[in-house]
């Protein structure tokens, strides 16, 4: 039984200079199997109909940016719809929930577009949580359980890249570095072919093979167990 996680929009108080006055997406799990929102996004690309994990057949020529600028408090952001990897019991709101679970991944997956080469980022912050503090970018995914993803982790102080199969992570590739927590750092993968470059503020970290999604898929964010996590300006571009 898979249950669905979802990400919200909430205005972030303590931002000052940084983004001033920005809407930033919280992590959610909620007691449902499909959690989906409309409403008008930042792209004018039309939106794909497509059922949930089923990519559609090309990507958007421009690249799609999103700094949720524009979408309601509360609500998870137009054309992202919500899911999650492993097991967990529902939560309340913003990921202030104690829920420990550690094999629990919520994901938030862009609706529109399929991307294969491409080149990915986002801002995120690690705001709290005591089993993980952690915030990331899913990319050739299929659906829930079979997907890429790079991911930072305050609390062990790694960037990681992996492969999920059938709802289960495999490392292959990854480096030691300092991850501060409430502070903006800049994700970023640049795919081509079986090759992944990943960035961690401007720097490449991670440069490596693999060959288990030779195939488009679909982009999203990312998070684990009890973290607390800040996204802004994510944007994709096919290459």
């Amino acid at each position: 039984m898979k249950y669905s996680g979802t990400l919200q929009v909430e205005t972030l108080m303590k931002r000052r200079k940084e983004m001033a006055n920005g809407r930033k997406l919280w992590l959610v799990a909620i007691c449902c199997f499909a959690l989906l929102a409309g409403g008008e996004g930042r792209s004018t690309a039309a939106q794909a109909k497509k059922s949930p994990g089923q990519a559609p057949s090309s990507s958007p020529v421009k690249p799609l940016v999103f700094n949720f600028d524009s979408d309601p408090v509360g609500k998870l952001p137009a054309r992202f719809r919500s899911a999650l990897t492993g097991q967990g019991k529902p939560n309340a709101l913003a990921q202030t929930s104690t829920d420990s679970t550690d094999y629990r991944f919520p994901l938030a997956m862009l609706e529109e577009g399929s991307f294969k080469d491409l080149d990915l980022s986002v801002k995120f912050k690690a705001v709290g949580g005591k089993v993980d503090q952690a915030g990331g970018l899913i990319f050739r995914a299929q659906d829930a359980d079979n997907y890429y993803i790079v991911r930072a982790n305050a609390l062990e102080d790694n960037y990681r890249l992996y492969h999920v199969v059938a709802g289960r992570r495999r490392q292959f590739a990854g480096v030691n570095l300092k991850v501060t927590s409430n502070q903006w750092h800049t994700l970023r993968v640049v795919a081509a072919g079986n090759r992944f470059q990943c960035y961690y503020d401007g720097e490449l970290k991670i440069d490596a093979t693999d060959n288990t999604f030779p195939n488009a898929g679909k982009v999203g964010l990312w998070t684990k167990a009890d973290s607390v996590t800040h996204f802004d300006d994510f944007e994709v571009s096919p290459r």
